[in-house]
């Protein structure tokens, strides 16, 4: 990424080339610099991994460096399938906003990118929630892998709106003018449940940066729904148990909540994952719904994109399984083994140690939830066209 003229972004945008060499010296020199060199890099010294951090030059150099070799990791040590389809509907020439299910807080994005740049397409540049810049190093990491900050929905009416323009127009520069891919999640923060649905909201936003034509608007954007699937889900007993705290009233995040989240979701293993690339979003699809009113216009375009995104999931006999135990039947009982269906079991009685506190069956069937919803949205949108 080149040195940016417009500051018009200056409080949000990634770092550009010019700003790596100090942030590398930055994260080379910081407290935490032992803890991740031992991930990324175990097989080298703390001193190699400084003098390495000191070479780069390049957001490229950052990323190839240290990013790439940190998602290998975390493949090769939590997840015993990777799988990817869809690319070969993707120009590597044209920049794309990947608008994704969200399950985990960095990995979803991440593991994307490997994915790109194995298959010849740059790395895109990646929302980044201001909750997560819990400290200067987090910081200096996430702005030199191109992420970008959003604030999150709060304070006045006024001061939301103004937000949201600000990352409008941030995401049209950076497709239209950089020509930079962006990735950015459905809605605001994971699903917690297993139902993926695209907030329109996001959609109203995409839009704000250009009023003229609202066909064309999100068009130039070029729209690319993407389904990541994860066999175990990512932090699912975290998740249950929040879950289970917001039906019983209000649910107040914990001081180091996010950073646990992430550093589960990297440890717990996942299984077999898969990146669908969904077909883009064409423009004779969004002409369809060009007379509609602004708001059920974004309406019909967040739903085609759910529909992408829900008949594209990858579902597993730990869906299946989870279906079958909730509603009591055998429906599904040729896609699992009973092996499977008794690992999955065991480990769903992990919850089991939260059972003086809690109603263990409303607990089962929060964790049943998450794993048997993709079959209901599956089953909801195939019903329908694309």
């Amino acid at each position: 990424m080149t040195d940016m003229t417009n500051q018009e972004f200056e409080d949000i945008r990634p770092y550009t080339d010019q700003e790596i060499p100090a942030a590398m010296e930055r994260i080379a020199t910081s407290s935490a610099l032992p803890l991740l060199a031992s991930y990324v890099c175990p097989d080298r010294t703390f001193d190699e991994v400084r003098a390495m951090l000191r070479s780069f030059n390049t957001i490229e150099d950052f990323q190839m460096g240290v990013m790439y070799h940190a998602n290998k990791q975390i493949i090769a040590n939590s997840i015993t399938s990777f799988t990817c389809t869809g690319i070969d509907r993707l120009d590597p020439a044209t920049p794309y906003l990947f608008v994704s299910n969200h399950r985990d807080i960095m990995l979803d994005a991440s593991l994307l990118q490997n994915v790109l740049v194995d298959a010849g397409h740059k790395s895109s540049q990646i929302t980044f929630g201001a909750n997560l810049m819990m400290n200067p190093v987090v910081i200096d990491i996430g702005k030199s892998n191109k992420m970008f900050r959003v604030e999150r929905p709060g304070g006045s009416i006024k001061e939301f709106y103004k937000s949201s323009l600000h990352l409008s127009r941030y995401i049209r520069h950076a497709i239209t003018e950089q020509r930079e891919s962006v990735w950015i999640a459905q809605r605001n923060g994971r699903t917690k449940d297993g139902i993926d649905r695209t907030d329109q909201g996001i959609i109203k936003m995409f839009g704000m940066s250009r009023t003229d034509n609202k066909v064309e608007s999100l068009n130039e954007l070029h729209i690319v729904p993407v389904a990541v699937s994860y066999e175990w889900e990512s932090c699912d007993i975290l998740k249950t148990i929040e879950l289970y705290e917001k039906q019983r009233g209000p649910y107040i995040k914990k001081p180091g909540e996010d950073l646990n989240s992430i550093l589960t979701g990297i440890a717990q293993p996942k299984g077999r994952v898969h990146i669908e690339f969904c077909r883009p979003l064409e423009r004779d699809e969004l002409q369809a719904f060009s007379d509609l009113t602004a708001g059920d216009f974004h309406k019909q375009v967040a739903t085609l994109i759910d529909h992408r995104i829900c008949t594209s999931y990858r579902l597993t006999p730990n869906n299946y399984i989870a279906h079958d135990i909730r509603y009591g039947n055998m429906e599904y009982a040729d896609r699992y083994t009973p092996e499977e269906k008794k690992a999955f079991k065991d480990y769903m009685h992990k919850l089991s140690r939260y059972e003086e506190d809690c109603d263990i069956d409303q607990l089962f069937d929060i964790f049943l939830g998450i794993y048997s919803n993709p079959i209901d949205s599956k089953r909801l949108f195939s019903r329908h066209g694309a």
